[in-house]
């Protein structure tokens, strides 16, 4: 049950860059991925960006029999899995399918192909309905389709909690690791921009409604006022640590050092949030105290309240401006089940070059958030631990703490 779980593969797909390697060098450039929604025509929109892939084309990097059974968000998950997979240099043909697992996160499901569907019921009937809608728009389809497409027979499943069900399911897999199995893969990809989905997240009434890329996802900073959605993430291949996989592995990016997960009570309630907590109790599963973090990656929510709550439960765990703190998602906007952990991502590549990545567009910091903001351009630092927030609507609180690999 103490066996450390490590992160050998790393797969990602990001509004910064297509691959691991060119998300990471636009993301020390301080490259903004924000722009005007592409998806769909978003003028009557209040909201009208967006955080999007750049030149993902399914049909070039996917089987042709698979791209008409899944959505946009199934096909991220699979490319960024089976590059995780090569990252690993894992033939998972030659692993016995029970000893591999998934477990994946996901706010949204297949939205795009679920309106898409929908339409034809409404305009065309039933018989016009594709037969693959039966899972195409399920929450767990991402992790099916990866499991199907690499032969894991190991244990598998879904996290839900938006932002922090990234985290929840990369702890699972460490837990899964834990219990003896030889591999597990994990993490989570989003994509939610179609008008059914766009529509629902307005409804929600985090969105940033600026046309200005530069000024409209701003976390932490005076003037934020809302989000901006995203699509992609990171999907991770997690393996014990032993003589073996270092032998095999190019690479053991960290370690999945210690995680911990509150729900915050109903606003109004009298009873604090739950962030702060999530956080103590990664750093206590991790056995370490606030003064051994060296750079916290915050969930950024860029919406004053939450913003301000972020920056205290931060303050009061480790003192004002006591460590440093990025969020590199003001880049990308916020990706949902995604975010999180393409922020595992980045962190361990943070520990890979000692530097840690900037915030963009943020100025003069809001009222109450007293932290030690990486503004503009990459600080170099040594890294040795990470800790990495997650928050998710409704209440989830999410914390996982990284280990650079001894």
């Amino acid at each position: 049950m103490n066996t450390p779980a490590v992160v050998t593969g790393i797969g990602v797909l990001s509004p910064v860059g297509a691959d691991l390697e060119e998300h990471w060098s636009a993301t020390l450039r301080g490259q903004n991925g924000i722009g005007p929604l592409t998806r769909f025509p978003a003028e009557r929109y209040p909201a009208g960006l967006a955080g999007e892939v750049p030149g993902f084309d399914a049909t070039a990097l996917l089987p042709g029999r698979l791209v008409p059974q899944t959505d946009r968000v199934t096909q991220l998950s699979l490319v960024a899995a089976e590059r995780a997979f090569a990252d690993a240099a894992v033939n998972p043909a030659d692993l016995d399918g029970f000893e591999m697992g998934v477990s994946t996160s996901s706010a949204s499901g297949g939205f795009e192909f679920g309106q898409r569907e929908l339409q034809h019921l409404w305009r065309h009937g039933p018989r016009h309905v594709s037969a693959y809608m039966s899972f195409a728009w399920f929450y767990a389809v991402n992790t099916g389709q990866i499991s199907i497409r690499h032969g894991t027979n190991g244990p598998t499943g879904v996290f839900v909690g938006e932002q922090a069900g990234g985290l929840d399911a990369v702890s699972q897999a460490r837990r899964s690791i834990r219990k003896g199995l030889r591999l597990m893969v994990t993490g989570g990809v989003d994509s939610a921009l179609s008008p059914y989905a766009w529509a629902c997240q307005l409804a929600g009434g985090g969105l940033s409604t600026r046309s200005d890329p530069a000024r409209a996802y701003l976390p932490f900073d005076a003037e934020a006022d809302g989000h901006v959605p995203g699509e992609g993430g990171a999907i991770l291949l997690v393996e014990p640590d032993s003589p073996e996989v270092r032998a095999r592995a190019p690479r053991v990016y960290g370690e999945i050092a210690g995680h911990g997960a509150t729900f915050s009570p109903k606003p109004g309630s009298g009873r604090p949030p739950g962030l702060r907590r999530a956080a103590a109790l990664a750093l206590a599963d991790a056995r370490l105290e606030p003064a051994d973090v060296d750079v916290v990656f915050a969930d950024a929510a860029g919406r004053p309240g939450p913003d301000r709550a972020e920056a205290e439960a931060i303050s009061s765990l480790f003192g004002p401006r006591g460590v440093p703190v990025t969020a590199p998602k003001s880049m990308t906007g916020r990706l949902y089940s995604g975010g999180a952990p393409l922020d595992l991502a980045t962190a361990l590549l943070s520990f890979r070059d000692q530097v840690i990545p900037p915030t963009v567009n943020v100025g003069r910091l809001a009222e109450g958030c007293d932290l030690d903001l990486v503004l503009d351009r990459p600080r170099e630092a040594p890294l040795r631990t990470a800790l990495v927030l997650a928050r998710g609507h409704g209440g989830f609180n999410s914390a996982m703490v990284l280990r650079a690999a001894g």
